[in-house]
């Protein structure tokens, strides 16, 4: 491949607490992402040919970014249609809040992956918070006659809040993520109203002409997001069980369930190491200064009894060798 036939694109995607069923839905629905939410990229990538998911060479670029709010990110590379770029890459993070400092880090992102590919870069957002005026898109500064800006589109979700009984008619898996989505906050206070929403979305799921496989994958994502407690819970399997049993079709009871069942408690407990892994560089930071890339990696691939004892150890050491010399449990 000629070098002068490479750019990059980044997509930023921004949910609370979604961030492994997005992360799900954005690899195994990836071409719908992009058309749902940026329809004019869409229509100029060449989708006859392989997307292919670059996650190391991703963390490869950004992992000495700050240790900070846990980021879900992808690496896709895809085609162009009209040849002139054969390859683009595109970025795409999943959180969740509203950030001061997110267009200034969607900058960041920008310039370091042309610092280490040397082609050109373009940036997407999606905004997932509650925040309705809340549209960062440029990041810019000027000093002594000298000028260096970003200007990237975004996709915003409170914009579709109005248009939740449109999205459920809609033929795109992320219409259905960002109705579940929108209904999930609508419900926050209220179990019974989201026990009847969710009953709702499961109901339409099964009104779909859609594969088994793609039923099963956005039930997973409508079960992580829309949380009940255990009564309504059951309550809701038992409806399914004889929901299929009445429909003659078996999509997400037995087997399906355990699955489903052991992918959200994997998924749980990788977000709370994650959180420890947090708390202790947020620690580690304050009292020896900025972490080296060595330390931030160690940190993330740590398993849970390694970040207790260092947690532990953390809290009287003199400086940080001590903190990971001093790991006498293993």
């Amino acid at each position: 491949m000629a070098e002068q036939d490479e750019h990059i694109v980044i997509i930023e995607t921004f949910i609370d607490h979604y961030d492994s069923p997005w992360k799900e839905a954005v690899e195994h629905y990836f071409p719908e992402f992009i058309a749902f939410y940026f329809p004019e990229a869409y229509a100029q990538i060449d989708w006859s040919k392989e997307h292919v998911f670059l996650d190391q060479e991703l963390r490869a670029v950004v992992q000495d970014a700050e240790l900070g709010k846990r980021f879900v990110d992808k690496l896709v590379r895809v085609s162009l249609l009209n040849g002139d770029e054969k390859w683009i890459y595109i970025h795409i993070e999943v959180q969740g809040t509203r950030q001061a400092e997110f267009a200034k880090r969607m900058f960041v992102y920008n310039y370091r992956i042309y610092d280490r590919y040397d082609k050109p870069v373009a940036s997407f957002a999606v905004l997932a918070d509650d925040q309705v005026n809340w549209r960062p898109d440029n990041f810019s500064y000027s000093v002594l006659g000298s000028e260096t800006s970003i200007h990237f589109p975004i996709a915003k979700l409170t914009d579709y809040y109005d248009m939740v009984n449109e999205l459920l008619t809609m033929d795109n898996s992320f219409a259905v993520v960002t109705a579940t989505h929108i209904m999930t906050q609508q419900t926050r206070k209220n179990v019974v109203a989201r026990y009847k929403a969710k009953q709702l979305l499961v109901r339409l799921l099964y009104q779909r002409q859609w594969d088994k496989q793609r039923i099963i994958d956005l039930f997973s994502v409508i079960d992580w997001m829309m949380r009940l407690p255990e009564e309504l819970d059951q309550q809701l399997w038992q409806e399914i069980e004889i929901f299929e049993e009445n429909e003659k079709m078996q999509y997400v009871t037995s087997i399906e369930r355990i699955g489903i069942a052991k992918g959200l408690q994997e998924g749980r407990q990788e977000g709370l190491l994650e959180g420890e892994a947090e708390m202790l560089g947020l620690m580690l930071k304050h009292r020896f200064g900025e972490l080296s890339d060595t330390v931030v990696n160690k940190l993330r691939h740590a398993k849970e009894d390694q970040l207790k004892h260092w947690l532990i150890s953390a809290i009287s050491a003199p400086n940080l060798d001590t903190v990971f010399n001093d790991d006498t449990s293993h």
